[in-house]
């Protein structure tokens, strides 16, 4: 029966395949029909591009968005990359995954370099769906108490920007951000205006530049495991190198998702939509039924 079997792997493959090229083309599509290119023609920097982890090795680069298993996928990075030196992901602990000298991006490359790498090494992101890793990043930015540096650099700020009579403490802490509260801040103008968003609240547009850099591969958080193993194996490292499976019970869900959503008044909500409007079509994510889009 072995010879059976190859027949049934070879069509699971080019289903699989078939599944990204839908995926590639809807980004395709989503960018020329926003001609995000034509309004917006401008060069990529140096400076867009430090999302993207470079390995030399298997001529791989990996865009990673935050709140999107970034810290799994860097950790497997890092086994890549690592020549020897890490053989289990797990092994690597989370915060060692995003000391920035641990992995190479491409922003440290000559333009020469750089455009090579794009041309010819195999790319790839992973995206989720916007809201839900938008509530994924609240919760865990805004309501853990250990996260006192974000509580410092954006929660003060939020609160005195959006709380009225807020208290002395709120001000100084800014440890209990309410999730209207984050939602205003961030469809408030002034603030796109003041700096780009945080990396962790940031469109995976913005961060993966998909209109200018043509991914190979479009991974999804709700279909994580399949997906990055179709790419180890396409890197020729499946052998030695599954992605590491994890129960969270800490993860956001669309229940979760939902239930942050119903204090959002309709306006916020439209408004939210669409700062993250690109990041729902591109990736092909519908509109959630909770919102109250009048």
């Amino acid at each position: 029966p072995l010879d059976l079997l190859v027949p049934v792997l070879s069509l699971q493959l080019s289903n699989t395949a078939i599944l990204h090229q839908i995926r590639r083309d809807q980004v395709t599509d989503t960018c020329r029909a926003n001609s995000v290119s034509s309004r917006k023609r401008r060069v990529l920097t140096p400076n867009d591009l430090k999302h993207l982890v470079v390995d030399e090795d298997h001529e791989m680069i990996y865009c990673y968005v935050p709140k999107v298993a970034c810290t799994n996928w860097k950790r497997v990075m890092m086994v890549l990359t690592g020549r020897g030196k890490y053989s289990d992901p797990m092994e690597i602990p989370a915060n060692e995954a995003h000391v920035s000298s641990n992995l190479k991006t491409l922003n440290q490359y000559s333009i020469p370099e750089i455009n090579h790498r794009l041309k010819n090494y195999m790319k790839f992101l992973f995206v989720r769906e916007p809201f839900e890793r938008l509530v994924s990043a609240y919760r865990n930015k805004f309501t853990q108490k250990y996260n006192t540096s974000f509580h410092k650099r954006y929660g003060t700020k939020i609160v005195r920007r959006q709380r009225k009579n807020a208290t002395q403490e709120a001000l100084r802490k800014g440890d209990d951000v309410k999730f209207e509260e984050f939602v205003a801040y961030l469809i408030d103008p002034h603030t796109q205006r003041e700096e780009p968003f945080n990396e962790h609240w940031q469109t995976v547009y913005s961060l993966c530049h998909p209109c200018h850099i043509h991914y190979d591969l479009v991974g999804k958080y709700e279909t994580l495991e399949e997906d990055s193993n179709y790419i180890l194996q396409l890197a020729g490292v499946s052998n030695y190198l599954k992605f590491p499976t994890y129960a969270k019970s800490t993860r956001t869900t669309d229940e979760m998702t939902t239930e942050f959503f119903q204090n959002i008044s309709s306006e916020h909500q439209m408004q939210l939509y669409e700062v993250y409007k690109l990041d729902f079509l591109m990736f092909n994510y519908s509109v959630p039924s909770y919102l109250k889009l009048e």
